[in-house]
């Protein structure tokens, strides 16, 4: 039907949020940019609208549910960005800390949604650190911005786990890209 061309670096991830009036696309890349791609009502065409920056290194997992978006990377951070309504203008909420390795893989679910309190997730997160996170964020209404986002992590036994590090060694060798191979090597990588 369509090719959308306009990433520089490998695609790795997709997400789609869709809801009656509008419809996203993200694409997190190579490169650790989230390209947005912003679906026309009338034509059906998918139109470029920007890019997400903050990861370091590539974007490995996305996630969308209704404005919410949750990117992880192999910088082994996740990011909470939040989409203004009636716009495609994106902010960076929150980074959430906690895995050893890259992110791999994201889940979430709707908690918790009501008008004026904003909207509860659960955020399952999977990383090449053999350790799988659940972590419960509450995403308050725009109204309410002095404090936009509250990050709470629990391990599988439901205790905090912001900032706990395993008892095991990090001791996996995965290839995922020369830089993340080369920096691994170098032992100059951020954990």
């Amino acid at each position: 039907m369509m090719v959308l061309r306009f990433q520089h670096s490998p695609v790795n991830a997709l997400a789609l949020s869709h809801s009656r009036d509008t419809c996203f696309l993200y694409s997190g890349s190579s490169d650790g940019y989230v390209n947005i791609w912003e679906k026309e009502a009338v034509s059906g065409r998918y139109n470029h609208g920007g890019f997400l920056q903050g990861h370091r290194y590539a974007v490995l997992s996305l996630v969308a549910v209704n404005r919410v978006l949750l990117s992880g990377s192999e910088d082994t951070t996740i990011r909470v960005w939040r989409r203004e309504k009636g716009s495609g203008f994106h902010t960076c909420l929150a980074v959430m800390e906690g895995h050893r390795g890259p992110v791999r893989c994201l889940a979430a679910s709707v908690e918790v949604e009501g008008k004026g309190i904003g909207m509860g997730l659960l955020v399952y997160s999977a990383s090449l650190d053999r350790v799988v996170k659940a972590w419960r964020i509450k995403v308050l209404a725009e109204d309410d911005d002095d404090e936009a986002v509250a990050a709470v992590a629990s391990d599988e036994c439901g205790g905090s786990g912001v900032g706990k590090e395993a008892a095991a060694e990090y001791e996996m060798n995965p290839v995922l890209s020369p830089t993340w191979v080369e920096l691994k090597l170098q032992k100059s990588y951020p954990f």
